[in-house]
């Protein structure tokens, strides 16, 4: 009978997750139409964040003072503000903040939770017990009012946004990769590893975390609408990215509350942006849990 090398079965893993990833895609499209059109958003987003040097028109602070509050036109696409800066230019560099924001603060918000709910799901015990009661303390906390909290201490920036969301959100999320971890480690192939001496961290490693994988993936992508929202709130409310940096939450709590009726496009642009990238984030992300999610897959039969 032949050996089946370590380059072979390395081969056939590649395979079947590329395998994997294009039966995902293909359901996505045929199936979850809401999902798809997430996904186009999602893209979007990322390639204007990506080449908003080349795709605005002007700079995201350029001062244009005799076309101030000018209606939109071939030249302003969709208007300029109060100072004659072409609103276009700045919701596209702020599309370059809100991708930077929210991809950075849901990779944290993925790492703090896969680190606490698997090393307490799997470990258990007592360090089991005082995580999860300080996790149940800071959920008992209105997150907002944490946040808030947090950012008047440390000051208003990019940095200290994208940390804060993201350590904050991760602990909240941790419940989830706990309870998968939970179950992952009452599996035979976990207890057939320990009995043989694996240590902790190769078995955390290798037969934990790639049996956790798909709840971590929907944590990720439901976070980075999340984070865009948040960063947009603590924006208008003075704590988020201090101005003139083109931030969406900024422009509508800045010139578009101040003249709105004046010239109502200052709110009606940033706002409509970031509804469709939230949403189009967030339906993405419930496509993605529908299909990865095995449970789900079994109750509609496939």
């Amino acid at each position: 009978m032949d050996e089946v090398t370590p380059d072979a079965q390395a081969v056939a893993g590649q395979g079947a997750r590329r395998s994997l990833r294009v039966e995902v895609s293909v359901r996505m499209v045929k199936e979850k139409h809401l999902a798809t059109f997430g996904a186009i958003v999602v893209i979007i987003l990322m390639l204007t964040g990506i080449l908003a040097d080349v795709i605005a028109r002007f700079g995201e602070n350029e001062i244009h003072l005799a076309d101030r509050m000018a209606l939109p036109s071939w030249q302003y696409l969709l208007g300029t503000d109060q100072l004659g800066r072409d609103l276009f230019s700045r919701i596209v560099f702020g599309a370059r903040i809100s991708v930077i924001v929210g991809l950075s603060a849901a990779a944290i918000d993925t790492v703090v939770a896969a680190f606490i709910g698997i090393v307490s799901g799997y470990l258990g015990g007592k360090l089991d017990l005082v995580a999860q009661r300080f996790v149940d303390a800071w959920i008992a906390f209105p997150g907002l009012v944490i946040i808030l909290t947090i950012m008047a201490v440390l000051g208003p920036g990019m940095w200290q946004i994208i940390a804060v969301l993201g350590v904050s959100a991760g602990i909240r999320s941790s419940r989830v990769i706990r309870g998968a971890a939970i179950s992952v480690k009452e599996n035979d192939y976990v207890q057939a590893a320990t009995a043989i001496g694996c240590s902790t961290l190769r078995v955390l490693m290798q037969h934990i975390l790639p049996n956790v994988m798909a709840p971590i993936i929907i944590i990720f992508t439901l976070a980075v609408g999340g984070a865009i929202l948040s960063e947009a709130s603590l924006s208008f409310l003075g704590l988020g990215i201090p101005p003139p940096a083109p931030s969406w939450g900024g422009m509508l709590s800045q010139e578009g509350r101040q003249y709105m009726l004046q010239a109502p496009w200052l709110s009606l642009w940033p706002g409509l942006a970031l509804s469709i990238v939230v949403y189009g984030v967030n339906v993405f992300g419930d496509g993605m849990r529908d299909l990865l999610d095995p449970r789900l897959r079994a109750g509609q039969g496939k």
